[in-house]
């Protein structure tokens, strides 16, 4: 099964890419005496918590694969699965800032509103990426191999595209209330190795 392990080694950096956006929610910066900021705060950073999580997971999930000698039946079922779980995530991070509403700041409500097309744009293209996998033919090696090949790109391409509305909605007082969030630091804090494994 060497044809496809390279080919999945590059998903797999390509993927840790995308984890950027869920962590560009996360937030840096020193404390903000806003009391509504900091409760709208807290209740995005407790829903991206457990998404964060589920990206990371994903994404250990294929890292795995290029580690092990996986059939492209077993490639195939793992991608595909994770791809689903951060469609899934995306969306539920969509769903907690659209819920916690506008953040009291300037501009609020076009910040959210605007982060949530875009993380809801970020979930609907790791849907596509699944529909892609779940098509390829896994009988011919070669074939398969050259399926993953595409979807590398297509997954590279999602992981460099702009995170603007994200950075736009975490600017200023909303990163610092955000900073001061426990779940925000633990989501922050989580590790991202599927860059850097061999």
């Amino acid at each position: 099964m060497e044809g496809t392990k390279p080919v999945n080694k590059k998903l797999a950096a390509a993927l840790s890419g995308g984890t950027v956006l869920v962590l560009a929610l996360s937030g840096c910066g020193s404390s903000d005496k806003n009391d509504k900021l900091d409760s709208w705060a807290k209740q995005v950073c407790d829903g991206v918590q457990p998404q964060a999580k589920k990206i990371e997971a994903a994404n250990a999930a294929i890292q795995k694969e290029t580690s092990d000698n996986s059939t492209p039946e077993q490639v195939q079922q793992t991608d595909a699965q994770a791809f689903q779980d951060m469609s899934d995530a995306y969306k539920a991070i969509g769903a907690a800032v659209q819920n916690a509403g506008a953040p009291n700041v300037d501009d609020g409500a076009k910040k959210q509103q605007d982060a949530v097309k875009e993380l809801n744009d970020i979930s609907a293209s790791y849907a596509s990426l699944k529909a892609q996998v779940d098509k390829l033919e896994t009988k011919d090696q070669a074939k398969f191999a050259d399926g993953l090949k595409g979807i590398a790109t297509s997954l590279d391409k999602l992981s460099q595209s702009g995170n603007d509305a994200l950075k736009t909605l975490e600017e200023g007082e909303v990163g610092k209330a955000m900073a001061k969030q426990e779940s925000c630091k633990a989501a922050s804090a989580t590790p991202s190795s599927a860059a850097t494994a061999s």
